[in-house]
Order: C-alpha cells, then sequence, then structure tokens
C-alpha cells in the first residue's frame, strides 16, 4: 500500500511559515535537503487550498500574474506548471472551479478520500505543507511518515506545524541527518 507522507520545512520553534505566510527565512543555499531523492519515491501531491493557492502565486500562475507589453494591455504570463509530473489533488470546501494545471478539486471527506487513494497502484503520495489539511489527515489516521526539514532559527510566530492535532501520535525515528548550515533533517515513521 502506498504511503502519506508529511514531508516539510519548519523553524526550530514549529512554524512552517511567518504568520502573513511568508516563507523568505527558509534556506535557499542550494543544499538539496534529500528532497531529490524524495521526488523519486511520490507520483501525488495532496494540498489544502491556501497551500495550492500560495503554490500558484510563487512559480507564476497565468491566473496570478501578468507582464506589461509595449501597449497599454496586459498579457497573462505562460508560466511552468508547479505541479508537472504529479497526480495533485486540492482539498477545498470553498473552492467552486476547477484548479489550475490539471489538478483535482476534492471537497469530500478528505480521510476516506485519501484511504481510497492509498489503495490505488503508484508511488508514495506527498502532504505538502499546509497545517489545516495535516491536521485533519493526521486526525484520521492516514498519514504514514513525517519528514521535517528543521531550519536553526526562531520565527516566534507563525502558521504552526501541528496545529492541534487533537491526539497523541507514537512515532518512530527513521533518520537524522545534520547539514553544516545547521539545519536538521528526521524523518519518523507513525505508529500505528
Amino acid at each position: 500500500m502506498r504511503k502519506v507522507k508529511y514531508f516539510v520545512a519548519n523553524s526550530l520553534d514549529g512554524f512552517i511559515a511567518r504568520p502573513d505566510g511568508a516563507v523568505d527565512w527558509l534556506f535557499m543555499d542550494g543544499t538539496d535537503y534529500g528532497m531529490s531523492g524524495f521526488f523519486k519515491s511520490i507520483d501525488t501531491m495532496l494540498l489544502g487550498r491556501k497551500t495550492y493557492e500560495f503554490a500558484l502565486a510563487h512559480t507564476g500562475s497565468s491566473k496570478s500574474k501578468t507582464a506589461k507589453s509595449g501597449s497599454s494591455k496586459s498579457k497573462p504570463v505562460k508560466s511552468k506548471n508547479p505541479f508537472a509530473g504529479f497526480s495533485t489533488y486540492v482539498f477545498s470546501r470553498t473552492l467552486k472551479d476547477a484548479p489550475d494545471y490539471g489538478a483535482t478539486l476534492v471537497s469530500e471527506n478528505a480521510g476516506e478520500f485519501v484511504r481510497e487513494l492509498k489503495k490505488q497502484e503508484g508511488k508514495d503520495i506527498w502532504l505538502m505543507g499546509g497545517g489545516g489539511l495535516a491536521r485533519s489527515l493526521f486526525a484520521e489516521g492516514v498519514v504514514d511518515e513525517i519528514g521535517l526539514n528543521i531550519h536553526p532559527l526562531l520565527l516566534g510566530a507563525g502558521l504552526p506545524l501541528f496545529p492541534e492535532i487533537g491526539r497523541q501520535i507514537d512515532l518512530e525515528l527513521l533518520d537524522c541527518k545534520a547539514h553544516k548550515n545547521g539545519c536538521v533533517q528526521v524523518s519518523y515513521r507513525v505508529k500505528s
């Protein structure tokens, strides 16, 4: 059966973004942090609406940016698909239109949907960022692994890594690696 992996970067004090959603504090020094191997292990992405909209806004979605031409009109910017090569599911109860780039909108029970998705053929599934969706999937017991890239800084406030899951979840350490820049990468298996 496929595994759902919550793989995310966070501050040492447990935030995935500043209060306004900014991630300008992330180390962008060319360190791989295991991402190349991770991307080879997955073929599906799960995103909440806010993470999906953030991803589009920061990759130049044709709906979110325009380019000025020589005339007074602006033209949509054609951009690279941020979800290319992955089956992408966006979980939202407020979105009415189908998401861009072939992503599938899911408005039904997230836990039931993901349980069925895990039974299908394929590689593992990435639960990408977003505390709200993570909270609901942890509560439903469908997350199998947690991978954290802990950055050596304290944000002091922000969007929490684990917003009130509502129950204890026991973990088993799978791996731990310290990087020269001070980031620590850890991965855990969620115990049944």
